[in-house]
């Protein structure tokens, strides 16, 4: 109750506004805001904080407004994406020493039953800086795609008796990936067919393209400008070892390779290009690949 007026009223006296507590003027606005589809106030919580996002206010429900903020948080933490739902599925196959011939010839032979149910990207066996290591890439329109391929091929009998059956016993173990193609680049081919392909694998740092992917797509493009190799895709992986780049070259001939990393060595531009996207690597390693007779890319 108020005090009482002069005069014996009982009138209440009018309370004082109370101002929510200000914040640091660095701290009212985070580039976040503006993209804020719940026009959260700038002093918001969860929009201050320098750690991972929380969810989004339950107002937001699962309307359009809910599929935008997410999609807005996806790219800010991982870049930009291709906008279909293709992916690739790698495939590493380590072959016994003593089975590499015979697991040439099978692949060879007997291809085509496994190319029936989906496409083939290219297939290649390790020359050098990989020993017995056979490499492949699947297409795939989404997983759905891929789930009623494996299905189908569950079911072929020929496919298990002629290929499969013959595969198994040649191989000492195998893992897979799935990766997609970063939106800056879309899959090439070579000029001709022959030559050798450079398969190199980066181990880049947690963050996603949104990270690396300007100064990685400069030093990429750094070295296509100067027509030292042919690109023929860069992948970045979503399953299996996560930040993961896979580049792969096109060369004429192992000789052709080795003149262009030298060439590409003493390029002052190729070289600023490339110091500046090693801050965000781990490590990298590459090998050289001779395409199968059955492989697209030859």
């Amino acid at each position: 109750m108020g005090r009482p007026a002069e005069g014996g009223s009982t009138a209440l006296a009018r309370p004082r506004a109370v101002r929510p507590p200000a914040f640091p003027r660095s701290r009212r606005r985070t580039a976040a805001f503006s993209f804020c589809p719940a026009r959260c106030p700038p002093c918001c919580p969860w929009e201050r904080s320098a750690g991972p996002s929380p969810p989004p206010p339950a107002s937001l429900g699962r309307g359009p407004t809910f599929r935008i903020f997410s999609q807005v948080l996806a790219s800010l933490a991982t870049g930009p994406r291709q906008n279909n739902s293709i992916f690739y599925e790698i495939r590493t196959y380590h072959i016994k020493p003593s089975k590499m011939k015979e697991c040439v010839e099978v692949f060879n032979k007997y291809i085509h039953l496994r190319t029936a149910h989906s496409e083939l990207v290219g297939f290649w066996s390790a020359e050098l800086g990989a020993m017995n290591k056979v490499v492949h890439i699947w297409k795939y329109d989404n997983f759905a795609h891929r789930t009623a391929v494996r299905h189908a091929l569950a079911n072929d009998k020929a496919w298990q008796e002629a290929l499969l059956s013959r595969l198994l016993p040649l191989i000492e173990k195998q893992h897979n990936e799935v990766a997609y193609l970063v939106p800056w680049c879309q899959l090439g081919k070579p000029p001709k067919e022959g030559g050798v392909y450079e398969w190199v694998t980066f181990q880049v740092k947690p963050g996603g393209p949104a990270l690396w992917r300007e100064a990685f797509q400069a030093a990429i493009n750094a070295h296509i400008n100067r027509v030292y190799t042919k690109l023929i895709g860069v992948f970045h992986t979503e399953c299996g070892l996560l930040n993961t780049v896979h580049v792969i070259w096109w060369n004429e001939s192992p000789d052709h390779w080795a003149v262009g990393r030298r060439s590409a060595h003493e390029d002052a531009r190729v070289v600023a290009a490339v110091q500046d996207s090693v801050r965000f690597l781990e490590s990298q390693q590459n090998m050289l690949l001779i395409p199968f007779q059955c492989s697209p890319l030859k």
